[in-house]
């Protein structure tokens, strides 16, 4: 069984007890999380896409460590300019286990809303100033107009003949 998740942007193929690497994500080292951007399960043959992701799904993972990449150098040269840069990068990265693939049956996330509650005040109503709006001039200067000049075709010249004596 095998199950292609988003993460970070990307499409990773996983399978139970495999470690990936990836973009770094939050938690701590030795959390589990929950992916629910599935999109497409195998199991067996039985192959289910999702509509952009299979809803139900999800797969757990445990955070292994956080770690960083191999350093990638990035230099620049402009030819006969004297101009040289070299930079480097180190890109973050999560190690995770997957635990389970669950096709069926994961816990929907919860969503909380929160409502501002308002306390009423007696106040006085705040006055509004109108502020006048200057409009910026929308002439345009007047496009200038292009003559084309006409091309008349040479015609070819006759030679001129000389005497031999």
């Amino acid at each position: 069984m095998y199950a292609i998740v988003e993460i970070g942007g990307k499409q990773i193929k996983v399978e139970k007890d495999q470690k990936v690497y990836v973009n770094r994500l939050e938690g701590k080292e030795g959390s589990k999380i929950t992916l629910d951007n599935i999109l497409m399960l195998d199991n067996a043959g039985k192959i289910l896409l999702g509509n952009p992701s299979i809803k139900g799904a999800a797969v757990e993972a445990k955070i292994l460590k956080h770690l960083k990449d191999d350093k990638v150098i990035v230099f620049k040269k402009k030819r006969r300019k004297g101009y040289k840069v070299k930079n480097g990068h180190r890109q973050s990265l999560t190690q995770i286990m997957v635990e389970k693939i669950l096709e069926k049956g994961a816990k929907p996330k919860l969503e909380v809303k929160v409502e501002a509650k308002v306390e009423a005040k007696e106040s006085k109503p705040i006055k509004e100033k109108k502020i006048p709006v200057k409009k910026p001039a929308t002439k345009k200067p007047a496009a200038k107009k292009t003559i084309a000049k006409k091309t008349v075709a040479k015609k070819p010249v006759a030679k001129k003949k000389t005497k031999k004596s």
